[in-house]
């Protein structure tokens, strides 16, 4: 699990699920007429609330589902399916949309948005939870998960630097840019997606 390849995979999958330069235009509407300084604030206190969630399904994650009577291979293919319709809204647009949406719930000045949205569900939301508890699952010791909590934690890293620079960010890359970047992140989602399930599938014997 621990193997360099094993390692980047992870991080370009929770890289592509959390989608840091699509987290940008949501992080101006919600922080729209805050100081520097406040926008700061946000950000580090939505990085940090993430962080102790996500690290609470790598650990808790696989127990909560022994405890209900699902198994790995099952939760696998299941995921993949999920992680496949989150590519397709990155695909077409969807996902942006309802992000905008989760925003416009949020944009009330006096509203702290650092947990909702951003947290939960913008940063660590159901396609994040899934590949955390397939990451959990396919972890052997103690360093395997402190691997996965190193990839999580430089995730969560990139996502607050985009967050310090949004104003330059949304300038370099533009509408545009953020749509291309989007949709090869799609992409490269899809394909993980289908490998997912195909894993899940050779766990119960039906694919070679």
């Amino acid at each position: 699990m621990t193997e360099l390849a094993v390692l980047i995979t992870a991080f370009t999958t929770l890289f592509i699920i959390i989608d840091p330069p699509g987290l940008v235009p949501v992080f101006i509407a919600l922080t729209q007429g805050m100081t520097p300084a406040q926008r700061r604030t946000i950000g580090l206190r939505a990085c940090l609330v993430a962080g102790g969630l996500a690290l609470a399904f790598l650990f808790l994650g696989e127990a909560v589902l022994g405890f209900i009577g699902i198994s790995m291979p099952a939760f696998r293919i299941a995921g993949g399916v999920l992680l496949f319709l989150t590519a397709l809204d990155m695909l077409f647009e969807r996902r942006q949309t309802r992000r905008q949406g989760n925003a416009e719930d949020g944009a009330d000045p006096d509203h702290d948005p650092s947990v909702f949205p951003l947290a939960l569900p913008l940063i660590v939301g159901p396609g994040a939870i899934t590949t955390i508890i397939l990451l959990a699952g396919q972890a052997q010791s103690a360093v395997d998960f402190a691997a996965i909590a190193g990839v999580l934690a430089a995730n969560l890293l990139i996502v607050f630097l985009f967050f310090l620079a949004p104003d330059p960010i949304e300038r370099l890359l533009g509408r545009v840019g953020i749509n291309v970047v989007t949709r090869v992140l799609g992409m490269l989602l899809a394909a993980l997606a289908v490998q997912f399930v195909l894993d899940g599938l050779r766990s119960f014997g039906m694919a070679t």
